[in-house]
């Protein structure tokens, strides 16, 4: 090498090269060999980013390289990148334009945590619920074809993903398709965001580990290990053949996908060179083609490899220690007060099992299956299989609680319909992170369940105030002998304290908070606190206000809400739930039925997709906004206005 190439190898090695890179095509002017100085960078980038603004760390950092190489490697954005759920798209974010205001994520107004098809050209696909991935990029692969448009589509997933069953039905139909421009990473780390379970885990993880596998490879060594020339050669090719038989290829491959791997997803000359050669595949029409990659979640970073589901999603914390910013002392979470309840029921109960979707620590299950482990089910990523496995447990005279985020069991609805409500069987649907989710954002936000769950024969739905009443309702909830599902908020419950003895409800009595005669605020869940702080500054103006605390959507409390249309002016409704078809709309349906006219306000979540970082008083339902609600309405109903 001569002097002045040696000397520019030393500056660009030198120099910071993230800092060079806007878009992918900036990252394929560089040398193959300093791609892997770029993935150290974004590395250490990341963590010095989420140190300070939190997010999804340990999925990203194992994703680093793989993800650099695939955007090295093909010609994004003409070849379509999609991720799956988008927990590991810190590095993508970095490549594609976005590091500079990597500071704004999950803020009003900044950068999403997942992929958003609006925020980027790169983002191809939204993702935020797993196993998506492979039949968006299937979809695309084929519209390609059809439009005689260039390029290939890569869709990448973790083997967390691949215990949903969809994944299964787009590998299925690729393979039928025999679809050439496709190409599944499977990105096998061993773990969604708790550790994985189901069958196929446990094949991808024991397959090469099996003392046979392991037997063989030996063998192979120690005779590699004596061969000279031509039969070395052919030899190794045995050698890749045994592992081939030995690995999960023999699934894929019955799939009709060309199987590659596995490879070391931390070795970056590994993942060109084989990605390289993955390319030539598909430009020669042998695909469709799925790449298997072993990587490590939290790579890079020794705290988060020691505990990856501890920095799955995480707050500030300090990089060299790895301890989090000090917690402000909270009221028990809404979480955790359901899981111990439940435990506590189960205990005096042994029809009562629990059941979760991949999220046992997310839903507070870890303590349940702590204790109980005989009754405690986590499906994978499978909420469709979840609902109708706690259907046929409940068909046998079993007590399922389903624990599932309200924004998951939108994808198990048919089966809440078909196998649950319609049979009308004892399954209890315990839906966390109901309302709004901070930073999370439009693909979490829980504000549909009100309204798909109302509208169902035989449900019962109900929404507790406080923490204090979650426990009640929930022992109401599984001992109603039928669908029922109650929902509660994400993060802190209010500091309301706990009952020492759980009680049941009457099933849809609501409970009369402040009596009055001007007006009658009916809120539900999360939203009665706040109306009990805007009504006590209206009575301090005059305005004698009732407040009530709905407790169930369905059935409403029907007396009660029909004595008060005739007695009061107007009414308002607050939920944290969309306006359209949730609690306001019940008891407009009500007051219709009765055939009562009386004015009435809906407060509730915007008829729109509500991004992250917005707050109940952005969205127009905290305090300030049920009193300028009750007192416009007053004044429209002839009251003289209370203020200017």
């Amino acid at each position: 090498m001569s002097e002045r190439a040696d000397s520019t190898d030393r500056d660009t090695a030198d120099r910071n090269l993230l800092h060079e890179i806007d878009r992918p095509s900036d990252l394929r002017k560089l040398p193959r060999d300093r791609v892997e100085q770029v993935a150290s960078e974004i590395r250490a980038e990341i963590l010095t980013r989420v140190s300070q603004t939190g997010g999804h760390l340990a999925s990203s950092l194992g994703a680093v390289e793989l993800i650099t190489a695939l955007h090295y490697t093909f010609d994004t954005p003409t070849d379509r990148l999609i991720l799956d759920v988008g927990h590991q798209g810190y590095p993508h974010k970095m490549l594609t334009g976005r590091r500079r205001n990597f500071d704004s994520i999950g803020k009003p107004g900044g950068m999403s945590k997942f992929l958003r098809r609006t925020e980027s050209e790169y983002d191809h696909f939204g993702a935020g619920h797993a196993g998506t991935s492979i039949s968006a990029a299937l979809g695309m692969a084929r519209a390609k074809s059809h439009q005689g448009e260039d390029g290939v589509v890569i869709a990448l997933i973790g083997d967390g993903s691949m215990t949903a069953g969809m994944a299964f039905e787009a590998l299925n139909h690729a393979g039928h398709l025999e679809e050439k421009n496709l190409i599944v990473v499977l990105n096998d780390n061993e773990m969604s965001i708790d550790p994985n379970v189901g069958a196929l885990s446990s094949y991808l993880s024991r397959k090469l580990s099996a003392p046979m596998a392991r037997r063989m490879k030996g063998w192979a060594r120690e005779l590699l290990s004596g061969m000279p020339g031509d039969m070395l050669h052919w030899a190794r090719k045995a050698e890749e053949s045994l592992k081939v038989f030995f690995s999960p290829g023999l699934l894929f491959e019955a799939l009709g996908f060309r199987y590659v791997g596995p490879i070391q997803g931390h070795r970056m000359d590994v993942l060109l060179e084989t990605l390289d050669n993955v390319k030539e595949m598909v430009a020669s029409g042998s695909g469709p083609v799925l790449i298997h990659v072993m990587t490590e979640k939290g790579h890079g970073y020794g705290p988060a490899e020691a505990d990856p589901l501890k920095f799955h999603g995480v707050g500030q914390f300090d990089i060299e220690s790895g301890r989090f910013a000090p917690e402000k002392k909270t009221p028990p979470t809404y979480t955790s007060v359901f899981a111990d309840t439940l435990l506590r029921l189960a205990r005096e109960d042994e029809r009562i099992v629990a059941i979760t979707a991949a999220m046992a620590s997310g839903t507070g299950l870890d303590r349940f299956q702590r204790v109980l482990s005989e009754r405690f089910y986590d499906v994978g990523i499978a909420e469709q299989h979840a609902i109708t496995f706690a259907a046929g447990l409940a068909a046998e005279g079993m007590k399922p609680v389903a624990a599932i985020y309200s924004t998951f069991l939108q994808r198990a609805f048919d089966q809440v319909v078909h196998d649950v409500c319609l049979q009308n069987l004892d399954v209890t649907f315990a839906l966390d992170r109901a309302g709004l989710v901070g930073a999370d954002g439009a693909t979490h936000q829980g504000l549909l369940d009100f309204g798909y769950f109302r509208m169902l024969p035989n449900a019962v739905v109900m929404a507790p105030k406080d923490e204090n009443e979650l426990q009640h309702l929930l022992a109401t909830a599984i001992d109603y002998p039928g669908p029922a599902a109650i929902r509660f908020p994400r993060g802190a419950g209010i500091g309301t304290s706990l009952d020492p003895d759980v009680k049941k409800v009457q099933l849809g009595e609501s409970e009369l908070l402040r009596d009055g005669d001007d007006a009658a605020v009916l809120a539900i869940g999360n939203t009665v606190h706040p109306a009990l702080e805007a009504v006590g500054e209206l009575a301090a103006e005059g305005v004698s206000c009732a407040v009530v605390n709905a407790r169930f959507v369905k059935p409403l409390d029907r007396d009660r809400i029909v004595e008060l249309a005739h007695r009061c002016r107007v009414l308002v409704t607050v939920e944290e739930h969309g306006v359209l078809g949730g609690f306001g709309s019940a008891v407009l349906e009500l007051l219709a039925e009765e055939g009562l006219s009386i004015p009435v306000r809906i407060l509730g979540v915007p008829d729109a997709l509500i991004e992250h970082g917005e707050s109940t008083a952005s969205v127009g339902i905290g305090p300030e906004e049920i009193q300028a609600a009750v007192t416009s309405l007053l004044a429209r109903s002839g009251k003289a206005p209370l203020r200017p």
